[in-house]
C-alpha cells in the first residue's frame, strides 16, 4: 500500500506545464512536499518565470489535485521564486524529454 506521500507525489506528477510536455515535478518546480502527521500537505513550488502564464492555474491545479487524494485533510500551495528556477532543476527525464541532452 502506497503511504500518502506517495500519492502527493503520483498527484504532483499528473499536473502538466501547459507550455511545456512535462510534469511540474520533472521540470524542477516543486521545491518542497510535506506530510505532517495529520495529513495536512504543505507544498513549495516556483514557476519558470515570475511572469508565467499559468501562474495562478499551476498552482491551484497542484493544491487541486492533492486535496483530492483521500486521506488529506488541508493543502497549502505556497509559490517562491527563491532559489530562482533555472534549466538545472529539471530531472534527466525532463531533459531528455525537452532535447537539453
Amino acid at each position: 500500500m502506497e503511504n500518502l506521500r506517495d500519492k502527493v507525489l503520483e498527484a504532483i506528477k499528473s499536473v502538466y506545464d501547459p507550455e511545456i510536455p512535462v510534469d511540474v515535478y520533472e521540470l524542477g518546480l516543486i521545491y518542497e512536499i510535506s506530510v505532517f502527521p495529520v495529513n495536512n500537505v504543505f507544498i513549495m513550488m516556483t514557476l519558470t518565470s515570475p511572469s508565467c502564464p499559468s501562474a495562478e492555474a499551476l498552482p491551484q491545479e497542484v493544491k487541486d489535485k492533492v486535496k483530492a487524494i483521500e486521506g488529506v485533510n488541508e493543502v497549502e500551495v505556497e509559490v517562491t521564486f527563491d532559489p530562482p528556477y533555472s534549466h538545472d532543476m529539471m530531472s534527466e527525464v525532463a531533459k531528455l524529454e525537452l532535447g537539453f541532452l
